[in-house]
Formats: C-alpha cells, structure tokens, sequence
C-alpha cells in the first residue's frame, strides 16, 4: 500500500499513509510553498550562536507537532470517540500553527509590530493560497474551522484544545525535545512515550486529563521546560544577539523611513515589513531568514556606521558584553542602567545603539486560579483516591508544582564591547 515516510530526529519515522484521505492531505500540506518556507525560518533564532548545532527550522518542528498531535489523539481515541472531522481539524492546525512566524523567531515580529498568530490565520483563509486550496478541497469549511482552533475561540475549551494551547500542549511536547536534541544541552529530555500512555480524557468535561501513573512524567516535562529556559532560551549570548538583530532592524526601519536605507529596494518584503506595509501572502512566502541574513550582509557594508556595526557583530560574532543585573532589585538595576547610559553618552557613544537592558522572564507551570480567568490553561489529573475518582489540578497532587510555580527572571545590560570599558562595574 502506498506510503511516504519522513526520517526525523526525535520521533524517528513519521509515516503517511497516502490512500487515506487524512493522511494525503497532510501530506499534500506539507508540500505546499506556504509550508516550505518555514524550511527557511529557523526555530530558534540566533541560539545557534551559543549552540552551534540549533540550526534547526520551523518546518521540522512543525511536522514534529503535527506527529505528536497524532500519536495524542490516537491515544485518547482508546479512551472516547473522537469525531473524524474534529481531529482532521486539529492535526492541520498543529502542522499549519507557525506558518505566519517571521524571520529569526519572534525578534523580527517584535520590531515589525506583525502578529504572526493573526498572519498563519491570513493565510489559511487566503483564498488564493495552497493552503486553502488544499483544505477547502477536502472540506469546504475546513479553512475556517483550522483557523477557529489556531484562535481557540469557540468555547467550550476542550481536548482538541488541550492538545493545540495548553501547558501539555503538542507543540511544546516536540519543541522541548527537538531543542535539546539540537543544542546538545542535555536539559530537555522526558519520557513522552509514558507521559502519552498516561493521557486520557475526562468523559464529563471532554478535556484531556493524566492518570495518576503519570504524575512523575508532567514533572520531568515541566522540570525539563524550566532547564531549557534557564539555559537555552534564556542563554545570555541568545539574548544578546536578539538584542542586536533588534536594534539593527530598528536602526534600518528608521533608514528606511528617511528614505536612506539604499538596499534593499522599497518593494522588497523586508523593506515594506520595515514600513510598516502589509505584504501580500505571495510576498510573505518570500520573507525569511535569509532575506534578512542577506540584508545583514549588505548592511554590514553601510554607510551608516551604527548599522554596519551591528550587522558586522551578528556575521562575525562579535556580540554585547553582558552584566548580570539579575540578583539586584528592579530599582537598583535601573540605577545601573542609567549610569551606564551616562558613562556611554560621556564617552562619545549613542547609547540607544551601544547597549540595551533585557529582562525576560517565565513559568515553568502555571497553577490555575479562578480569579485569572484563565480556564483552560491548567493541567488535570485524574485522582483515583480511596474516597472516589476525581478530575483535580495538577498543583494540588505533586509537591514540585509550588516550584515550579515561581517564576524565572533575568535582568540584564548589554554593552558594545568597544565600550565595555567605560561602564561602571555592576557590583
């Protein structure tokens, strides 16, 4: 019988059985130009800077979400009648979720002010687009209900839910693995194999649960996403250099705007992303990160000395000193900050383009609390108590919850290294 077999890292063979309606559509969507170009859009940015081998893309991730959605469904299907069209619906919004992500991960959307979730919707929904064609082929309304799940606006939030947006979701199930894997951090690993096994959905809500069996694997996994936060996402020399590729847009998208940027020209998709004009779905299939890279290149030459600066330190290495300001108070690194402006501007540096405070921060697990509103994000266990089984929250049966509840922040000045010296010490 005929089958395509993708070989992937992390859940080895991914298989497609053509003859199936299902399966040939996922297939066919892989394959449209919409979806190859996140071939060309790199999953994590500039992280390859500190880890060499993260030169991994948004395609590969994006099959692997789609892979564990499957494996996901198929196994909550053992547990309750899942509805054809519904998962359909749902393995193309897990496969079709980062079609809107722009170049560099999420630095040239922070610049440009484009909404990437509101993007991958633009092009599902375009109706003279691939991806369209492909899903409305097999369902005349498939596009819209694709695009509803992506929104997750259509309540009562269920499994289908669980499993595209959530803290279990399938995209951070793959990306925490497809990550460690990549960078060769050794942070990011758990048992998924189990962590599926354990899944199951709660017949009165219609939301996916865990058996109290896998307890211990949502904590690896959660334990997992805080390691990889601390010491990759978060890694100083990442956050460096998103930094710089920040101000380095900022700095063209101000050339642009004064009509002195000279390349590229003002009908190339960076420069009308720069300008804030909206791209075309043709256009934005042309934009990613090696038209950026290219850019870079190019600017690197500048006759504006800022930008070639930044440029030429993101095509070399030769990325911001960094000044941990994470175990001080928000006032006193605001002093510091202030006084390492001063001492730039006192030694001749424009200080918006010669450093930059970064504080970042995250939670590895999210204790739900009713008075957020935040129904849906929360994850369930099913305690099978002496008392008599009951749909709990994950915080109220494992010890590790209350730490992994507290949030990671990091504090951080950034400084050129030509005036590194100038700035105060930081302690």
């Amino acid at each position: 019988m005929p089958e395509k077999l993708i070989r992937d890292p992390v859940h080895d063979v991914i298989a497609f059985r053509v003859d199936r309606h299902e399966d040939a559509l996922l297939f066919r969507l892989i394959h449209a130009d919409e979806f190859q170009r996140l071939r060309r859009v790199r999953q994590l940015g500039m992280a390859s800077l500190a880890y060499p081998g993260a030169d991994h893309s948004r395609y590969s991730h994006s099959i692997g979400v789609m892979e564990t959605a499957r494996k996901m469904l198929d196994r909550l299907g053992d547990h309750y009648p899942i509805d054809p069209a519904e998962r359909i619906a749902c393995l193309a919004a897990a496969l079709l979720h980062d079609l809107g992500h722009g170049p560099f991960s999420h630095v040239f959307e922070r610049v440009s002010g484009v909404d990437h979730e509101a993007v991958t919707g633009r092009v599902i929904l375009d109706e003279s687009g691939s991806i369209h064609r492909l899903l409305s082929g097999h369902d005349a309304d498939l596009p819209h209900r694709v695009a509803r799940l992506l929104r997750h606006d259509s309540p009562p939030w269920s499994y289908i839910d669980d499993v595209l947006s959530s803290q279990l979701d399938a995209d951070r199930l793959d990306y925490l693995l497809r990550d460690n894997l990549m960078t060769g951090s050794g942070y990011g690993g758990y048992d998924l194999p189990w962590l599926l096994q354990a899944m199951t959905i709660d017949q009165t809500s219609r939301r996916l649960a865990i058996q109290w069996k896998g307890v211990s694997a949502v904590e690896a996994y959660l334990q997992a996403r805080y390691h990889m936060y601390r010491n990759v996402y978060f890694h100083k020399v990442v956050r460096s250099a998103e930094g710089m590729v920040k101000l380095a847009l900022q700095r063209a998208r101000r050339l642009a705007v004064q009509g002195r940027l000279r390349w590229p020209p003002r009908e190339h998709p960076v420069t009308r992303t720069l300008l804030g004009l909206t791209l075309s779905n043709r256009e934005f299939t042309d934009l990613d990160d090696i038209a950026v890279m290219h850019c870079f290149k190019e600017w690197s030459g500048s006759d504006d000395p800022t930008l070639a600066k930044l440029c030429g330190g993101l095509l070399y290495r030769r990325l911001f000193k960094c000044i941990d300001l994470s175990r001080r108070d928000p006032p006193d690194a605001a002093k510091v900050v202030a006084d390492a402006w001063q001492a730039i501007e006192h030694a001749g540096g424009d200080p918006s383009y010669e450093m930059f405070f970064d504080e970042v921060a995250d939670t590895p697990y999210k204790t739900y609390a009713p008075d957020t509103g935040d129904a849906g994000s929360e994850i369930l266990v099913i305690d099978d108590a002496p008392g008599g089984r009951r749909l709990v929250e994950f915080a109220s049966v494992s010890p590790a919850a209350a730490a992994l509840n507290r949030q990671l922040v990091y504090r951080r000045l950034h400084v050129s290294p030509e005036f590194r010296h100038v700035v105060p010490p930081a302690c």
